[in-house]
């Protein structure tokens, strides 16, 4: 079967889920810590007391995470690179090309796997000590806030704890650029980092298992509502390796000897991939081209626009923004407001869906603590 990330988007998921889940847990510490004695007359000493105890809470929950998180993404490396090493099998299975045997033989995983994991823990490193300052710059900000707003007449005290906390549920932990300087919240940044790393392994699998075959050749889909990044590449032929560049290659027929077909390649796997194909999120695939017997598949129209699907992406983030803000609120009217918020966005999305014929995509609707 052909490769694609969507391949692995499950398990990038899974990982993201842990940091999604752990960031629940720290709104909750530092709801249920403000929310305890808030109507007393001491209650800002209290809490500036208490900032040791809730540093040690939060690092409790961060020497968890970190633990959890290292498996985690050593473990959905493992399994995108063997799901893609299965795809590449069952593929030549499928074509009946004689060439099954080889692709079949083992093939080593772990030093791919490794090198990949390394990078994620890398580039995930800063997120810890990010989590930290920012909770509990939170923490500080929230008392700070409320401990003024009496004084100044604006608000009450818990109408201020509560302001403060929405906006730390709004905007999460962030602080994560990447390499092109573009700022991230912390489940979209490791989903990001996950969903990279999860596409390269599954990728490399295939590549490596159709080159045990023989094949050298590879054929982009057509995917729906493709990326401009993307588009130059669909339909094209690509070499498994090898140079960048159009070009013309002579190549032997693949069910016929010593017959030799002219076949036009759009550049490599690697050069498409650098350009942004199978990007996070990407939803081409690749596929084994076998000269002579595999076809270009014909242009399909899409159900919508790529506009259309970033126009979903934003709804559903809003839809997870007003369920955080549910998990920071102090009072039951509170939390009736944020659950309108949410029905409110679920109702643009099925209408945007039902406008479109874009799939509807609910788990992108939860928080992963709810899954």
């Amino acid at each position: 079967m052909p490769v694609s990330p969507e391949l692995a988007e499950d398990l990038a998921a899974a990982v993201a889920d842990l940091y999604e889940a752990a960031e629940g847990v720290l709104i909750g510490k530092i709801r249920d810590a403000l929310a305890e004695g808030i109507d007393s007359p001491a209650w800002v000493e209290l809490k500036l007391a208490a900032v040791g105890n809730m540093q040690a809470a939060i690092d409790e929950v961060l020497t968890a995470l970190r633990a959890d998180a290292a498996g985690a993404v050593h473990q959905a490396l493992a399994e995108a690179y063997q799901r893609g090493q299965q795809a590449a099998v069952a593929e030549l299975g499928a074509l009946g090309v004689g060439q099954t045997a080889a692709a079949a033989a083992a093939l080593p995983t772990a030093p791919v796997v490794d090198r990949l994991a390394a990078a994620v823990i890398n580039d995930t490193g800063p997120v810890y000590l990010r989590i930290l300052r920012t909770t509990m710059d939170t923490y500080r900000e929230v008392i700070g806030r409320a401990a003024a707003a009496p004084a100044l007449g604006a608000q009450t005290r818990r109408q201020a704890a509560q302001s403060a906390l929405d906006a730390f549920a709004d905007r999460g932990v962030k602080g994560f650029v990447d390499k092109s300087g573009r700022s991230w919240e912390l489940r979209s940044y490791v989903e990001m980092a996950m969903r990279s790393a999860t596409a390269r392994a599954a990728v490399e699998a295939h590549s490596d298992r159709l080159g045990a075959a023989g094949i050298e050749l590879v054929i982009v889909s057509q995917a729906p509502e493709e990326c401009p990044l993307c588009r130059p590449w669909e339909r094209k032929i690509l070499s498994r390796a090898g140079a960048p560049g159009k070009r013309d290659v002579q190549v032997e027929h693949a069910t016929e000897d010593d017959e030799m077909i002219t076949v036009e390649v759009a550049g490599s796997l690697d050069e498409a991939r650098s350009a942004g194909l199978m990007h996070p999120n990407c939803r081409h695939n690749v596929s084994a081209y076998l000269p002579g017997v595999s076809r270009i598949p014909k242009a399909q129209a899409s159900r919508g626009t790529y506009e259309d699907t970033q126009k979903q992406r934003y709804l559903e983030r809003q839809v997870r923004k007003w369920k955080r803000r549910q998990e920071a609120a102090l009072g039951v009217q509170e939390a009736q407001a944020t659950r309108a918020k949410v029905r409110a966005y679920q109702a643009k999305i099925r209408e945007l869906t039902a406008d479109t014929g874009l799939p509807r995509k609910s788990h992108r609707e939860q928080l992963a603590t709810a899954r």
